[in-house]
């Protein structure tokens, strides 16, 4: 029965006694044994201990978990127990215990079994079930992995009753316990296993310890590899940082070399400035050389001239002067 079944009353505190009683015999404790020896194939110890893992991985900080321990819920008897394959109590954070006895600890939260070939000296299905709508756990799901055409079935607690999913429910393989969604995964190594998932196409799986493991190492991998391409980036950028400074004092280093051409070139054409100044003025005292030249050659010339008329005028004046001055001729005598 579930724990809201108003038949199942939890049981009274113990009054404070006020008289000595004189018994006939000293009580007989209850005694809830923590074991009892039981077949187990390797098979189902594989998916019972991978189930219990994936569970206690992503659920250990708000949850109590355990796996092949009794639960007791009657603590009258030790005779009423069940010992799933998982089961989870949720708002607890996880700690080791022998026995869960549900008057102390409250009823699981949920309750998994796996179907082996070891149940043949378990009880029956029915009275398994019975057992487990009598503790008061509120989801049951039974996993058969020889099941090919229906491996999952879940009950859950309503009015003080197990009911069991339809296998049409659209949501039949949901664990509203958790919050998540149970799925079927093929294992290599021991075939059907079953798995909890984030979404209901059953993609994001929780992982096994070795999953984890592998992500973690694949997480890690991808870690130093990003952070060696960020030291690489980092180591290029100061690369290319003091290229672009270098680049940049060779700028200045060019810019002030083209100042000092333009400075060159600028001090060059004022010279050559200068210097056609300087050959304009060259020509022109050449042309007022030449012009002083010709000048000084007429005036040359013209005294030249006036030379050659005052010597022929002499040359004129001495031949008259020479002709006046002739002798007589004298006769014989």
């Amino acid at each position: 029965m579930s724990a809201s079944d108003p038949t199942v009353r939890p049981p009274a505190a113990p009054r404070e006694r006020t008289r000595a009683h004189v018994y006939c015999r000293p009580p007989e404790p209850v005694v809830f044994p923590a074991s009892e020896e039981a077949p187990e194939t390797n098979r189902h110890l594989e998916l019972r201990t991978a189930l219990y893992l994936i569970l206690k991985r992503e659920l250990a900080q708000g949850a109590t978990l355990g796996s092949n321990q009794f639960v007791y819920w009657d603590p009258t008897t030790s005779r009423k127990r069940l010992a799933p394959d998982a089961f989870v109590r949720l708002g607890v954070p996880h700690r080791t215990f022998r026995t869960w006895k549900t008057w102390l600890h409250g009823a699981p939260d949920l309750g998994v079994e796996i179907v082996s070939e070891s149940d043949e000296g378990e009880p029956d299905w029915d009275e398994k079930l019975a057992r487990y709508r009598a503790s008061g756990i509120r989801e049951v799901v039974r996993f058969d992995p020889d099941d090919r055409a229906r491996p999952i079935r879940i009950w859950d607690a309503l009015d003080g009753d197990l009911v069991e999913r339809s296998a049409d429910d659209p949501d039949l393989r949901a664990c509203e316990a958790l919050g998540l969604w149970w799925t079927v995964v093929e294992d290599p190594s021991i075939g059907p296993m079953l798995r909890l998932s984030r979404d209901r196409e059953g993609g994001d799986l929780l992982p096994t310890p070795d999953e984890a493991e592998a992500q973690a190492r694949e997480a890690e991998a991808r870690t130093r590899e990003a952070e060696a391409q960020a030291r690489e980036a980092e180591a290029q950028a100061r690369e290319a940082e003091a290229q672009a400074r270098e680049a940049e004092a060779q700028a200045r280093e060019a810019e002030a070399q083209a100042r000092e051409a333009e400075a060159q070139a600028r001090e060059a054409e004022a010279q050559a400035r200068e210097a056609e100044a300087q050959a304009r003025e060259a020509e022109a005292q050449a042309r007022e050389a030449e012009a002083q030249a010709r000048e000084a050659e007429a005036q040359a010339r013209e005294a030249n001239k006036t030379l050659e008329a005052e010597v022929a005028a002499l040359r004129a004046q001495l031949a008259e002067a020479k002709g006046k001055r002739r002798p007589r001729r004298r006769s014989p005598g």
